[in-house]
């Protein structure tokens, strides 16, 4: 998929380059574009959304539509209040065509460095572009993380990624154990309850918080929104007295309430999981929570707390990693956490025109915080070349007045020599015509020299 601009600048800088056709690539593009500057988006895939497109089919997400359109375009009202992964597929390929965003698919890119005031990427097929700026917005689910559990090599039973996962079917009426309970791994295990599967086991390491999705019509989201600015300490009190009323206490299933609270767990890297079936089906005894897990043995699986099982399948809801290392891991704009130091509108110190998106996973939503980092960084990308061709002209303003000085100065040189050339042949030209009089003969003295 490949579009172009109506038309190109009167004079063409290198292009902002966004690594990245999800949300966080095309919002800023959009944005980018929306100021006049050119922004060339860059997908290893074969179309936008790529990682829309391989989530499981019952997920939707956990944002409210109106609160999660991206610039320039809103969600239609016929996707619903929470819109459905292939609707927001379709969401994300009709905001590239509205905004006429310049897609390259198929290409990805490997490496990213800094060359002076510009910046280098070394792409597929050996290709190197030369950017003004760079926007790396591969996302926050980027690669599948599968944990090095002891033993998982020589385990003969089937194991996948949250990511293979897709439907129900293929597990119905076999034993499954999902890893995790996070929101992926809290909904699989809801899906696979209910879509036929004969037993289903959530393992759990660390208990999280559960909020419903909407509480006496209020969304969990718009909290989240009002409460994202508060200090954590206040966060945390506040989340523990809402909970006592909206969520229940599932203790006595396996699940007690966090002894961490719900910003202090965030400021961790995790989000509450939201209720879409977790709470019904474990009441219910669809879903067992059992202990995590510790490694695998034989045709077993091994918990914490001393249990073995063998399930038909294993499904590892066990989260992803952000894969910058390769990209930019040289540039030291990292964390111990592999993550970016700063995002949003902001560079790293040493890297100016550098830029990140949507590797942090906000309460408050992650399409809105998209669509809000977008304009920031358009805004400041905007500047930074504004400022730039403000400098450019100003010492072409400079080259011109030198040289227009220097063509005066050669000029009345010029004028000089010819002047004094000039006088120069004058001045022969009195000298010959001096050497060329006659004088007229003496006369002859008189005979006899006197009367």
């Amino acid at each position: 998929m490949v579009t172009t601009p109506h038309e190109p600048p009167a004079h063409p800088a290198p292009p902002v380059y966004v690594v990245g056709g999800g949300p966080g690539g095309l919002a800023v593009a959009a944005a980018l574009r929306g100021r006049g500057v050119r922004a060339v988006v860059l997908e290893k895939s074969d179309a936008v959304g790529a990682s829309w497109r391989a989530h499981y089919d019952r997920l939707r997400l956990h944002t409210t539509r109106r609160l999660s359109g991206l610039p320039g375009l809103r969600m239609p009202r016929s996707f619903g209040r929470w819109v459905a992964r292939a609707d927001v597929v379709r969401y994300l390929e009709k905001y590239a065509e509205k905004h006429e965003l310049e897609v390259v698919t198929g290409v990805e890119v490997f490496g990213i460095e800094r060359s002076g005031e510009e910046w280098v990427l070394h792409a597929t097929g050996g290709r190197r572009l030369v950017g003004s700026a760079v926007v790396v917005a591969t996302g926050f689910n980027h690669t599948p993380n599968l944990p090095e559990w002891p033993g998982l090599d020589a385990y003969g039973g089937e194991v996948s990624h949250a990511r293979a996962y897709r439907a129900p079917e293929p597990y119905a009426g076999r034993d499954v154990l999902v890893v995790g309970a996070g929101n992926t791994g809290a909904e699989i295990a809801a899906d696979l309850a209910g879509g036929g599967a004969k037993r289903v086991r959530l393992a759990v390491r660390t208990v999280p918080h559960i909020v419903r999705r909407t509480t006496a019509g209020w969304p969990a989201q718009r909290t989240g929104i009002l409460v994202r600015r508060l200090p954590v300490p206040v966060v945390d009190r506040l989340g523990a007295v809402m909970a006592r009323f909206a969520a229940p206490d599932l203790s006595a299933y396996g699940l007690p309430r966090p002894d961490t609270g719900l910003a202090t767990r965030q400021r961790q890297g995790a989000i509450p999981v939201q209720d879409v079936g977790l709470v019904d089906a474990v009441r219910s005894g669809k879903v067992e929570v059992v202990a995590a897990v510790e490694g695998f043995e034989g045709g077993e699986v091994l918990l914490a707390d001393g249990t073995r099982i063998a399930p038909d399948a294993v499904i590892a809801a066990t989260g992803y990693r952000r894969a910058l290392e390769p990209l930019v891991g040289g540039l030291g704009v990292l964390d111990e956490r592999g993550r970016p130091v700063v995002h949003g509108a902001r560079c790293p110190r040493d890297a100016p025109g550098l830029y990140f998106t949507g590797f942090t996973n906000p309460i408050s939503g992650m399409f809105r915080e998209l669509a809000i980092d977008a304009e920031k960084i358009a805004r400041a990308i905007a500047r930074r070349a504004a400022r730039a061709e403000a400098r450019a002209k100003a010492k072409a303003k400079t080259e011109t007045k030198v040289e227009a000085k220097a063509a005066a100065k050669a000029a009345a040189a010029a004028a000089a020599a010819k002047t004094e050339t000039e006088a120069e042949a004058k001045a022969a030209g009195s000298a010959k015509a001096a050497g060329d009089v006659t004088l007229p003969p003496e006369a002859p003295a008189p005979a006899g020299g006197g009367r």
